[in-house]
């Protein structure tokens, strides 16, 4: 039986690299096609003397020209390319069965249309590309008939908790429950948050993951972009989807039934299982992720969102009854915020004013095309950008 060939987009990122992890474990069943990534020379050349993908790809020619000549100095065969186009040559070329698109923002959201169209099995760690693309991007799988698999690890445990068929889904489902850790800063009063540093922010409690989400996990502001990704992905509506705090990490959602029945997923904080779901559906592999000890297992509980807190949250429920095109200047707004508040140009506190300032400057027409979104995208970031200067003053 052929292996599953693979490519890799974000592969030097968190999920790229457990992505390759598991790859690693089942050299029968997979190998790797093509890689990318930005900046990271040094990680993208080990990745490429590892797995010998066909191809790896840089964001710049500067960064493309180094990777080629240190790859050429080992020896190595591997093509270099370079830019967005790239992207999406590797995304969609024939000989790839599937993607992992795990791109952080709205960058990955080209090679995922690409993918799609390209009917391949897409692996969607991206949630750019639902929360920008939203139906745009659901016409390009249901076109191109990909296969989408959710790989956050909340949407893998509602996927992993319905019935294969999802023809089915629409009148079982009575309400999807999306569990939050809360983040590392659960337990403080909402007053406290002005003087927060990222190096507080990125320190998440249970998960391994970039900076840019752990702010978003200390905001909350990663559970509103799930909440819109969930409507997308299980066609369900704005009012059907309900957060709460899980602090202990170990259910990673739920599905409650209209028969009153909860199914829920629980596992480790590894996001090697969901990548491993992804992978293998429908069958099962081994992820390398540590078992779930019941024995030593301490109590599970749940809170509601304090919604002083995490005034972030509720912007999803806002975006998705609004015009369509707003969930993409939601997203958009949050990335210009969430960078500034890294390079310290903009304090914590103030991402969510960032956010609501260029929601309630911009009107959006409803997106009929990948350029369209591209322009909103732009100016939703222009507009963001004005606020954190305002905000920074």
């Amino acid at each position: 039986m052929r292996r599953q060939r693979v490519t890799v987009l974000g592969s030097t990122g968190s999920v790229g690299v457990s992505t390759l992890d598991v790859i690693a474990r089942h050299p029968e069943q997979f190998e790797v096609f093509a890689l990318s990534a930005a900046t990271k020379v040094e990680d993208m050349l080990a990745q490429c003397a590892r797995f010998q993908p066909r191809f790896a790809v840089m964001a710049s020619p500067a960064h493309a020209r180094q990777l080629a000549d240190r790859l050429q100095a080992q020896g190595l065969k591997t093509e270099v390319l370079m830019g967005a186009d790239a992207l999406e040559v590797i995304a969609s070329h024939a000989e790839v069965d599937s993607v992992m698109a795990a791109i952080v923002g709205a960058a990955g959201l080209g090679p995922c249309l690409a993918a799609a169209r390209a009917g391949k099995r897409l692996m969607l760690a991206n949630k750019e590309a639902l929360v920008v693309g939203g139906e745009l991007f659901l016409q390009a799988v249901r076109e191109g008939g990909a296969r989408l698999l959710p790989v956050d690890s909340e949407h893998s445990a509602i996927f992993q908790s319905l019935p294969e068929d999802p023809a089915t889904w629409p009148r079982r489902i009575e309400k999807i429950i999306l569990t939050a850790s809360g983040g590392p800063f659960r337990t403080r009063a909402a007053g406290t948050l002005q003087d927060v540093t990222p190096e507080q922010a990125c320190a998440h409690p249970n998960w391994s993951m970039g900076r840019k989400i752990s702010v978003d996990s200390a905001t909350m502001m990663n559970k509103a972009l799930e909440v819109i990704e969930a409507r997308y992905l299980f066609d369900v509506t704005p009012e059907q989807i309900e957060v709460v705090i899980h602090p202990q990490s170990v259910i990673h959602s739920m599905v409650q039934f209209t028969d009153g029945s909860v199914i829920a997923q629980l596992g480790t904080p590894d996001m090697r299982v969901p990548i491993a779901v992804g992978l293998s559906w429908p069958e099962r592999i081994e992820s390398g992720a540590a078992r779930l000890d019941f024995r030593q297992m301490a109590a599970m509980t749940f809170e509601v969102p304090d919604a002083a807190l995490f005034p972030g949250l509720a912007l999803a429920w806002h975006a998705l009854r609004a015009v369509p095109g707003t969930t993409a200047v939601l997203n958009a707004a949050n990335e210009i915020a969430v960078e500034a508040f890294l390079e310290r140009r903009l304090r914590f506190d103030r991402i969510h004013a960032v956010n609501t300032e260029t929601l309630a400057a911009l009107r959006p027409s409803k997106p009929a095309s990948l350029d369209d979104l591209l322009a909103l995208d732009a100016e939703a970031r222009s507009v963001a950008q004005a606020a954190v200067r305002r905000f920074a003053g």
